[in-house]
C-alpha cells in the first residue's frame, strides 16, 4: 500500500488508433464467442459476462489511477467476478449484496488514502452492475431472444456510426471529449438500431411489436453512444487513449463494452417500470 498511483501500470498515452482491419478480426472473434454464450444461457454466459466484468474492474482502477497497488487491483476484479457469478448462480440480489459488501470493506479499510474515491467506486459500479443485469436479462422466458436483439442492437450501431461518421464527416459530436464522434455517424446509429428493431419485431411476431421495438432501439442507441462518450471523457480526464490493449483494434475490454453497459443499465430501468419484458 506505500506504493502510489503514479506506479501503478498505466494505459497507453493518446495516440492514433489501430487499424479498421483489426477491429474486424477482432470483432469475428468475439461476436461468435457472445453469441454462443448467450444461445447456451445459464452458467456459460455467467461464467463469459463474469470474465469480463473481471477484466473491466482491472482496467477501470489501472484507468484512474486510485487503485495503488495489485493487490487492490486484484481484489476489485475478484469482486466483479465473484458478485456476477453470484447473480448467476443464485439471484442479481445476491450479486448486489457481494459488490456492496465488497465496496464496503474496501472504502473502511483505504480510509481516507484513496485517490479519487468518486470515480473508483462510482466506476466499479457502473462496470458491475450492468453485467449483473445481463445475466438477469437471461433468465427471463424470452432472454435468448431479448439478448440476442440487445448484442445485435449495440453491434449495429457501433459498425453505423463508425462506417457512416468515416464516410460522411461532417459537425462533431462531442469535439473535446470524442473528436472522432460525428452527428452523421450518430443518426446512422440510430437508423441502423431502429432496422434491427423492426427486424426483430416482425421474427418474433407479436402484433405492432415491431413499431415499440422500433422506437426502443433507436432511444437506446442514442444511449449506446452516451455511455460510449462517458468512457471518453474518463479516458480524457486521466489522459489514456484506451482503457487497456487486450482486444486488438479496440483497446480493452471496456472500451468495446462501454455503449454495451449503457444500454443494458437502460433496458434494466425500462423492464422494472414497464413490469415486463420488452419484447412480447
Amino acid at each position: 500500500m506505500a506504493e502510489n498511483a503514479a506506479s501503478a501500470p498505466r494505459p497507453a498515452p493518446i495516440g492514433k488508433g489501430s487499424g479498421l482491419v483489426l477491429r474486424i478480426i477482432s470483432a469475428l472473434f468475439l461476436a461468435p464467442l457472445a453469441l454462443i454464450a448467450v444461445w447456451l444461457g445459464e452458467f456459460w454466459l455467467t461464467f463469459l459476462v463474469a470474465s469480463a466484468g473481471g477484466v473491466m474492474a482491472w482496467e477501470w482502477g489501472r484507468l484512474v489511477g486510485s487503485l495503488r497497488t495489485a493487490v487492490d487491483m486484484l481484489f476489485f476484479a475478484g469482486t466483479a467476478v465473484a458478485a456476477i457469478m453470484a447473480a448467476g448462480l443464485y439471484a442479481p440480489w445476491a450479486g448486489i449484496a457481494v459488490l456492496a459488501g465488497a465496496l464496503a470493506l474496501r472504502a473502511v479499510a483505504a480510509g481516507r488514502g484513496n485517490n479519487h474515491p468518486i470515480w473508483t467506486y462510482g466506476g466499479m459500479i457502473w462496470v458491475i452492475l450492468p453485467p449483473i443485469g445481463i445475466v438477469w436479462l437471461r433468465s427471463f422466458a424470452d432472454g435468448r431472444t431479448l439478448c440476442l436483439w440487445l448484442a445485435a442492437l449495440v453491434w449495429s450501431v457501433d459498425i453505423a456510426a463508425f462506417a457512416v461518421g468515416r464516410t460522411l464527416g461532417g459537425p462533431k459530436l462531442a469535439p473535446r471529449i470524442s473528436p472522432n464522434k460525428t452527428w452523421s455517424g450518430l443518426v446512422g446509429g440510430v437508423l441502423a438500431a431502429t432496422m434491427v428493431g423492426v427486424i426483430t419485431g416482425l421474427i418474433v411476431g407479436a402484433p405492432g411489436l415491431w413499431v415499440r421495438l422500433a422506437l426502443t432501439s433507436g432511444a437506446l442507441a442514442i444511449v449506446e453512444q452516451i455511455g460510449d462518450i462517458a468512457e471518453s471523457y474518463a479516458k480524457r480526464r486521466f489522459g489514456a487513449k484506451d482503457s487497456g490493449g487486450l482486444i486488438p483494434g479496440h483497446g480493452g475490454v471496456l472500451d468495446r463494452l462501454d455503449g454495451m453497459l449503457a444500454v443494458v443499465a437502460a433496458l434494466v430501468i425500462i423492464i422494472l417500470f414497464k413490469g415486463g419484458s420488452v419484447i412480447s
